[in-house]
């Protein structure tokens, strides 16, 4: 970010007085023509999608479905209120209300999603060349394209969740572009407008994520800038906007510690260490824009030894560089001076003083310098602009060939990069190939081939991740998850309790336990797990049916009916908490609701066959047998292979008196399943009836013999018998 200096003007900069503040604030901004304008923001945009191409193939990947696809406030049961009223709206209520707003639209279609970023980040790239030329910083366009063409933005980019980058920083340009206007014309007409825009696109970027909370230290910076000298009248009006970012600030860091759960030994870092991992992190993102090699979407998580003198050498290196261009800042090195103090505030909330649940997998990553990387690009494409004008002085075309190539390779870079987030299955296997020790990799990878049904080789996988990482409760959870899969109950118990272990509140862990202990049969203790659970997360559906089912098996059915409802209370349209609590009631003998409740849950899911035939059965108690007829024939639709259903399509037909249609359905379940005695008493019921008493004895004695203790089928065998004694007497 450079702006040409000499000695003569370095002086009037330096000048405090009114005469100097007035002459600056007199320069007249560089102005372009309307049609140069287009072309220049057609060029910008252009390029930017021709980079992301990639993006069109891209599905989603790590963090996703958390963000997005499984996300209650967007697919439900929650929504637009609680996105905004409750812990739901995690750091970022109003990008997640965008988000919400694009799955009434399209649904989980992934391309529009990728597209939206893409043009987001196009839209920024836009408004910060419009920043740079109203802070009349040269080479404005090639700054701005540096920036926006840079392979570090890619996982920003490319990444659907990280729209929360894309979205606040839109924000965040247009509230600084304000405000430079403000400071321009702040006692001129219009100047109360430009003010409030420039709150409401401040507050708007903080809604949208909480790492724009450094905004207000930005716009100071920005005034000394365009001011050359600081002035308190512009700090006192960003009082509210102070206060405004340090309740963002506040909610954050109670937010990562207490709700997404970043406290433990993994964030227990001394000041000393946090001192050398801020070091660390400053060089290390400084590196990625000057060399963007290798870009690994989670770097290794580093170790540090506060204890060696050499730690500290980076903290104290950035320091120093700080002190230096403070101490030229209103000389030759007052743009190196904006751009490093602008790099540092944006890098502030993650330098690692405060916890950020990140920080378990690796302290730093590419999407966290999406803003700080603003300030060393800008002043790169301002550097090359001035760099080009005095060695190839007066020829424009070959001026603009030195930025021009560089902007080629790094467009071609993001392309390249682009690529590793076309799906969760891609982004992981090129994460393992750039890191091989990578435990996340690993543990992600077992998910992916548990969901495809390989449970030995994402075993593999997950022990793998345990031996690089002994301390991860999600993968001791994976693991269990895999085994029970398995049918290795005892094992899934063993890693889930190490997983409770290490993190005693994890509410996966004791919903997970909780059902294998139930699958064991231990419903007793896997009551007390489920309630845990709920303890923790209240509005989980899922763990109140769950705890449904174990008091239902226990017999305590009203208990089992009250967790139903509670599950209902927060997804009113999940199936299966209908059903379940259609079957409570059903046992209770309140066939009305019970009625009502299958016939929710139909209605939920028509494809619901075990609803479908739990409520024909109820429905048959109640008298109605057509009713229960045309309720087990949707079902048989659906699924023509299930033998119960016919079993009791056929014991409905019976009932009826259509002896035929009931033969032929028992026939059908006797294909399907053939062991079963109940459907051969039912069949030799029908056949005795029709007056095929030959096959009805045959289809007892198979009934007899499949079940010895099948009391209704011994009795009516001897009724048989001595039905046919008796006719043979009379003979």
């Amino acid at each position: 970010m450079a702006k040409r200096f000499t000695k003569k003007n370095a002086a009037t900069v330096h000048a405090s007085t009114p005469h100097a503040a007035k002459k600056m604030e007199s320069d007249p901004m560089p102005v372009l023509r309307p049609n140069r304008d287009v072309f220049g923001e057609s060029v910008l945009v252009l390029a930017i999608i021709l980079a992301y191409t990639p993006v069109w193939r891209a599905g989603y990947i790590w963090d996703d479905n958390t963000f997005i696809t499984a996300n209650p406030c967007i697919v439900g049961p929650l929504g637009l209120k609680e996105i905004w009223t409750t812990r739901a709206a995690d750091i970022c209520p109003l990008t997640l209300t965008v988000v919400w707003l694009e799955h009434a639209l399209w649904g989980l279609t992934a391309l529009p999603y990728h597209l939206v970023n893409v043009l987001l980040h196009a839209a920024c790239a836009v408004l910060l060349w419009q920043v740079l030329r109203s802070l009349h910083v040269a080479g404005a366009w090639l700054g701005a394209a540096l920036w926006a063409l840079h392979p570090v933005q890619v996982q920003s980019v490319a990444w659907i969740t990280e729209i929360k980058n894309t979205q606040s920083a839109l924000f965040f340009l247009l509230s600084i572009l304000f405000f430079v206007k403000w400071l321009k014309t702040e006692k001129s007409r219009g100047g109360d407008r430009l003010y409030g825009l420039t709150l409401l696109f401040a507050v708007l970027a903080m809604a949208s994520k909480s790492s724009t909370v450094i905004l207000p230290v930005i716009l100071c910076l920005c005034a000394w800038w365009v001011e050359g000298r600081w002035n308190w009248r512009h700090a006192t009006r960003l009082i509210p906007l102070f206060v405004i970012s340090l309740a963002d600030g506040m909610w954050t860091v109670w937010n990562q510690k207490f709700y997404a759960g970043a406290i433990g030994p993994e964030w227990e870092q001394t000041w000393p260490e946090r001192s050398v991992i801020a070091g660390k992190i400053i060089w290390f993102y400084l590196s990625k824009l000057v060399w963007p090699h290798p870009l690994i979407p989670i770097y290794p998580r580093w170790k540090i030894e506060p204890s060696q003198w050499t730690a500290y050498v980076p903290l104290a290196a950035a320091t120093l560089a700080l002190l230096f261009l403070w101490r030229y800042r209103n000389q030759a090195l007052r743009p190196a001076f904006f751009a490093f103090a602008c790099f540092l505030a944006a890098l502030f909330p993650v330098l690692g003083f405060f916890n950020d649940y990140f920080f378990r997998y690796s302290f730093v990553s590419d999407h966290f310098q999406y803003l700080a990387g603003m300030g060393p690009l800008a002043l790169a494409g301002a550097g090359l602009t001035q760099i080009s004008n005095r060695v190839i002085p007066g020829k424009r075309w070959l001026q603009s060939i030195p930025g021009g190539g560089l902007l080629v390779i790094l467009g071609i870079l993001s392309w390249q990069r682009a690529w590793a987030y076309q799906n969760a299955e891609t982004f992981w296997t090129r994460m393992l190939a750039q890191d091989p020790d990578s435990w996340v990799a690993y543990d992600n990878i077992g998910n992916l081939l548990l969901k495809k049904g390989q449970m030995d080789t994402a075993i593999g996988e997950f022990e793998t991740a345990l031996a690089i990482q002994p301390n991860y409760t999600d993968t001791h959870n994976n693991l269990g998850n895999g085994l029970l899969q398995k049918g290795q109950v005892d094992g899934a118990i063993e890693q889930f309790q190490e997983a409770l272990k290490i993190n005693p509140n994890d509410v996966k862990t004791h919903n997970n336990l909780g059902n294998a202990l139930a699958q064991k049969g231990l419903t007793g203790e896997a009551i007390i797990h489920y309630q845990q659970a709920l303890q923790s997360n209240p509005d989980s559906a899922e763990i109140g049916n769950n705890l449904g089912l174990a008091l239902s098996q226990e017999g305590r059915l009203d208990e089992a009916i009250a967790a139903y409802q509670q599950a209902l209370q927060t997804n009113p349209d999940f199936p299966e908490a209908h059903y379940n609590l259609g079957n409570a009631l059903s046992q209770k003998g309140e066939l009305d609701e019970a009625i009502a409740h299958y016939q929710k849950a139909v209605q939920i899911d028509p494809d619901y066959t075990k609803a479908c035939n739990s409520l024909g059965l109820a429905l048959a108690r109640k008298g109605d047998v057509n009713g229960a007829i045309e309720q087990l024939q949707i079902a048989l639709e659906i699924t023509p292979n299930d033998a119960s259903l016919h079993d009791n399509l056929g014991w409905f037909l019976l009932q009826k008196g259509d002896l035929g249609g009931a033969i032929e359905q028992y026939q059908k379940a006797i294909r399907f399943n053939p062991g079963d005695a109940n459907t051969y008493n039912g069949l030799g019921i029908a056949l005795f009836r029709q007056g095929q008493s030959a096959k009805a004895i045959s289809a007892f004695q198979k009934a007899v013999q499949l079940n010895p203790n099948y009391t209704d089928a011994h009795n009516n065998l001897i009724k048989l018998d001595t039905l046919a004694r008796q006719k043979s007497e009379n003979k």
